[in-house]
C-alpha cells in the first residue's frame, strides 16, 4: 500500500506527487496553513485524499491552537475552516472532510468540553477518517471487481488510485481487486494533460503492483477503441451530482462519449461521500480554473508563443447518460441514477447488486 499521507507527532506527512515518478520525497506540514498549501499546490490530490487531508488540516489547526477559552478557539476554527475551504472548489470531499471535524468540534464546544479533550478528539477523528478511507476503498474495489473483464484491457483517465486516496484507490482499487481475484487485466493510462496524472502517477503506482500498464496520449483512445483494444473504461470522480452527472479530470467527458459510441462500458468509482445531494445536476458543479502555466510550460520549458490565450479548466462533467454504473463502497448504482442514489442515501446499509 502506498503511504499517500500520514499523521505523525511532528505533523502531517505527504508524499509529494509533484515530484513523481522520478523522485519519492515527502513534505511535512506542521500547521493548517501548510496543509492548505499542500492541497492547493497539488502535492496531495485526488478527491478522497483531499477530504482526509482537509480533516487533518482542521485537526492540526485545533491541536496547535494556543486559545485558552472556547470563544477564542471557535473564532480560530472558523478561520481554519475558511482557509482550507478556499483551496480547491470542485472536489466535494474537501468540504466533507472539513465538516466532519468542524461538526465534532461544534458538538464538543456546545457541551463545554475542556480544550485538551477537544484537541484529542479531533485528532482521533482525523485518524479514523484515514482508516475508514482505506477500508471503504477496499470494499468499493470488491464491489466493482467482477464488472471488469476476466481478461482484457481497461482504459483509465487521470489517477484514481492509491495516490488519490489514503493508500488503495477507487478506480485503480477496482482494478487491483479484479487482479487479486485472478482477472488478467492490462491497463491503458491516458497521459491526462496538462498535469500528466496518468503518465506520471497511474503508471508509477500500477507498475509497483506489477500490473501491465501502457501510457497513451489523450487523443489516442478513440483509435484504440475502434480497433477493439479496450474492453472497459473506469475513472474516479471529484463530485457526483444527485442525478449522477459526474465531475472528473478534464478529458473524462470526451472519453465517455467515445466509449458510448463504441459500446464499451464506462464505470465511475468513488466513495459515497463524493455524491453531493445538494447539487441537483452537473451544470451546478463549480469547475476549478488552474494556472495557464500548466499548459504553456512542460518541465520548465515554454511550449507556446507569448501572448496566446490559454484555457485550463481542471475538470469537466460527464452526463449520467454516458455512465454505465457508479461503484461505491455501499454498492453499485445504475440508471436511473437519481432514483438509485436517492435510495442508497436513504438507507446507509444499502447494498446494491452488480447484476
Amino acid at each position: 500500500m502506498i503511504p499517500t499521507l500520514e499523521w505523525t507527532p511532528a505533523g502531517v506527512n505527504f508524499l509529494d506527487q509533484t515530484r513523481l515518478p522520478l523522485e519519492e520525497t515527502y513534505v511535512l506540514a506542521t500547521d493548517y496553513h501548510q496543509v492548505a498549501t499542500v492541497i492547493r499546490d497539488m502535492i496531495v490530490r485526488g478527491a478522497p485524499a483531499i477530504g482526509v487531508s482537509a480533516a487533518m488540516g482542521v485537526a492540526i489547526g485545533i491541536h496547535h491552537s494556543s486559545a485558552t477559552n472556547l470563544v477564542s478557539l471557535t473564532a480560530e476554527v472558523d478561520l481554519i475552516c475558511k482557509t482550507l475551504a478556499e483551496t480547491r472548489p470542485t472536489a466535494v470531499n474537501l468540504f466533507w472532510g472539513i465538516a466532519q471535524v468542524r461538526d465534532l468540534y461544534t458538538q464538543l464546544a456546545a457541551a463545554n468540553t475542556p480544550i485538551p479533550q477537544i484537541k484529542s478528539a479531533v485528532v482521533a477523528l482525523a485518524n479514523r477518517l484515514y482508516d475508514e478511507d482505506i477500508a471503504q476503498c477496499k470494499t468499493l474495489g470488491a464491489n466493482g471487481a467482477d464488472l471488469l473483464p476476466r481478461e482484457g484491457t481497461v482504459l483509465t483517465h487521470c489517477n484514481a488510485g492509491a495516490l488519490a486516496t489514503c493508500g488503495y484507490g477507487t478506480a485503480l482499487g477496482v482494478i487491483r481487486a479484479a487482479v487479486e481475484r485472478g482477472h488478467r487485466i492490462d491497463v491503458l493510462a491516458d497521459e491526462t494533460r496538462p498535469y500528466l496524472q496518468g503518465a506520471r502517477l497511474t503508471a508509477w503506482e500500477l507498475l509497483k503492483d506489477n500490473i501491465p500498464t501502457t501510457v497513451l496520449c489523450d487523443n489516442m483512445a478513440g483509435h484504440l477503441m475502434s480497433k477493439g483494444r479496450i474492453q472497459a473504461v473506469i475513472v474516479g470522480a471529484d463530485r457526483i451530482a444527485a442525478n449522477g452527472d459526474t465531475a472528473n479530470k478534464i478529458g473524462t467527458y470526451s472519453v465517455s462519449i467515445l466509449a458510448k459510441e463504441h459500446g464499451i462500458p464506462f464505470y465511475v468509482a468513488a466513495p459515497f461521500n463524493t455524491i453531493d445531494l445538494a447539487t441537483p445536476e452537473g451544470s451546478a458543479i463549480p469547475i476549478e480554473q488552474r494556472s495557464p502555466r500548466e499548459v504553456t510550460h512542460s518541465n520548465g520549458k515554454q511550449m507556446t508563443p507569448d501572448g496566446v490565450g490559454i484555457e485550463n479548466p481542471a475538470f469537466d462533467v460527464t452526463p449520467a447518460k454516458y455512465i454505465t454504473a457508479i461503484i461505491t463502497e455501499r454498492g453499485v448504482l445504475r440508471a436511473p441514477f437519481a432514483e438509485s442514489i436517492r435510495t442508497m442515501a436513504a438507507n446507509s446499509s444499502s447494498t446494491l447488486t452488480t447484476a
